[in-house]
């Protein structure tokens, strides 16, 4: 294990003064690109650290980024956050990477200059390079809700995604549905691939064969559900139920139905995923799978405050469980008239 290098031998290697290597670490914009990048690459092949110094050096700040705030969804996030950094006297600072999964140079600049105690990533991960930008700078990182597989070396609290898509279907399976569509997420998601997953696997083990024709794909927004929502329901042979990868895309379909006079659940049952504040005010209440964002939230901010204190947690990866809140959005089938 070579010794790790220090800035002067670090500056002397990249050819420039040991200022100018500073102001690198510390996401100053007065570096040539090319000189940040060659030192960049210096730090991340000696595995620079500041050493022990964060609670020294860092500002009582917690930095928490979505790929885009995604209001009621994005609430119960930040509670579970400010919960933690209330208690500890840290403060919260919120950014977005607008809709992109992955997060641009600008804001790791950022959050350079900003020196946070830690980061918690909603759904977007960070690439090896920014990763590496982090860690020399001795800031920890946490995802919450992985889009994609965080890798075997990046903390992450998720859900039990795969057990909730089977506990919804099997919810309506139960019922007596048979013909039950699927309003997924994004497929590029895994949460969402997920999901789907458990949704086949409850309608296979139940012998109902799997029928691509009643699924499709959203991207977690009410229009989506309200729009692929009245394809589904236009369908010569509809489906009974639909199971929606979110609430909100669960209220579009809601409203989907409403236009074709349908109504649930007497024509149509609905079940939807997260159980945001609002499926309990909808009529009528919504049948959900409950993820408990605000305690994600919680177990991430404090993993994070952890690794900055030099407590690594005693596992990387955390899911807490969902489970299927029964509301009045889900009944039996009514009785079929077409033969």
């Amino acid at each position: 294990m070579a010794r790790a290098a220090t800035l002067a031998e670090i500056a002397r290697e990249a050819g420039v003064s040991t200022p100018t290597v500073s102001k690198v670490l510390n996401g100053r914009e007065d570096v040539a690109s090319a000189t940040r990048k060659r030192v960049e690459e210096l730090l991340h092949q000696y595995g620079y650290q500041r050493r022990g110094s964060n609670s020294a050096t860092s500002s009582p700040l917690l930095e928490l980024v979505f790929h885009e705030f995604e209001s009621a969804w994005a609430m119960e996030v930040i509670r579970g956050v400010e919960n933690v950094v209330r208690e500890e006297g840290m403060s919260v600072v919120l950014s977005e990477s607008s809709g992109q999964l992955s997060l641009g140079q600008s804001w790791i600049d950022g959050v350079l200059a900003r020196r946070p105690t830690g980061v918690v990533l909603v759904l977007s991960g960070l690439d090896k390079a920014q990763q590496a930008q982090l860690t020399s700078r001795d800031i920890p990182f946490v995802v919450m809700d992985p889009a994609g597989d965080p890798g075997p070396d990046m903390p992450a609290v998720g859900t039990t995604n795969w057990n909730g898509g089977l506990a919804a279907t099997r919810h309506l399976l139960d019922l007596g549905h048979r013909r039950i569509g699927m309003i997924a997420g994004p497929r590029r998601m895994m949460c969402s691939r997920a999901r789907i997953d458990g949704y086949r696997a409850a309608l296979e083990t139940a012998g109902v064969a799997f029928d691509p024709a009643l699924i499709r794909e959203g991207n977690f927004h009410h229009e989506t559900g309200y729009q692929v929502g009245l394809e589904l329901l236009s369908l010569k042979d509809r489906p009974t139920a639909i199971f929606t990868g979110n609430d909100l895309q669960a209220l579009g379909l809601y409203e989907a139905a409403r236009e074709l006079g349908l109504h649930i659940p007497e024509d149509l049952s609905v079940v939807g995923f997260d159980d945001l504040p609002i499926a309990r005010w909808v009529g009528p209440p919504l049948t959900t799978v409950r993820q408990p964002l605000t305690e994600m939230a919680e177990v991430a901010a404090r993993m994070v405050i952890d690794l900055a204190r030099g407590n690594p947690p005693s596992a990387l990866r955390v899911d807490l469980a969902t489970s299927l809140v029964e509301r009045s959005s889900t009944a039996q089938p009514a009785a079929t008239d077409h033969h």
